[in-house]
């Protein structure tokens, strides 16, 4: 294990001992560490993380749905000191009956964006976030598209003097690689319909 990855795992043992048992499970793979922890202590962690241990930055936020199980949701912060050049990651659950975490926005203004980004993505508030609104869909409308349950073809949606979508004319949704052999274009064709049968061509140059 490198010293950066060293620094990681030390920082990650002090969370654990000031947090126990709230943080309750630490994984080490190929260098990286992360835990996990109740999302009643997420802000309170989030906020050793920055004050105390010096993660001064906050990558990113991401979100998994786990469809069919208990709880459904979980948060991931991907987190980064740039005196230690070290990075760790934290997640915390939420069940879909709540779908809500507390906001780090206070301890780093970045996650403004992407509270909201997961929000409009995955339908997950967040408790405190000061301008909670959509970032990429518009305002009113009605899914989340990166829940399981939403078709990877999309929702024909129509929202009068706002916006509308229709069914991507794609076989199961845009970009999905089909069983073949041939390089990407071939592999992930821009347009397919239902039924169609791959192509046999092993390469197709983009237009």
């Amino acid at each position: 294990m490198n010293a950066i990855a060293e620094a990681a795992v030390l920082d990650a043992v002090r969370i654990e001992e000031t947090f126990a048992p709230d943080v309750f499970d630490r994984k080490e793979f190929r260098g990286e560490t992360t835990l996990s922890l109740h999302s009643t202590r997420l802000h309170d962690v989030a906020a050793f993380c920055s004050k105390e241990l010096g993660y001064d930055m906050l990558l990113d936020i991401c979100s998994v749905d786990h469809y069919g199980t208990h709880p459904r949701y979980e948060v991931v912060y991907e987190l980064y000191s740039i005196e230690k050049k070290s990075f760790l990651r934290l997640k915390c659950s939420t069940p879909e009956e709540v779908a809500e975490v507390d906001t780090v926005c206070d301890i780093w203004p970045t996650a403004n964006w992407h509270e909201r980004e997961v929000w409009d993505m995955m339908g997950i508030r967040f408790r405190g976030h000061p301008d909670l609104r959509r970032i990429l869909m518009w305002e009113g409308y009605p899914y989340h598209p990166l829940r399981k349950e939403f078709p990877l073809e999309g929702i024909p949606t129509d929202v009068p003097d706002v916006a509308f979508t229709e069914v991507a004319p794609l076989a199961g949704g845009p970009f999905v690689t089909i069983p073949t052999e041939g390089n990407t274009e071939v592999r992930e064709p821009r347009a397919r319909h239902a039924g169609e049968i791959p192509s046999e061509a092993t390469f197709i140059a983009e237009p």
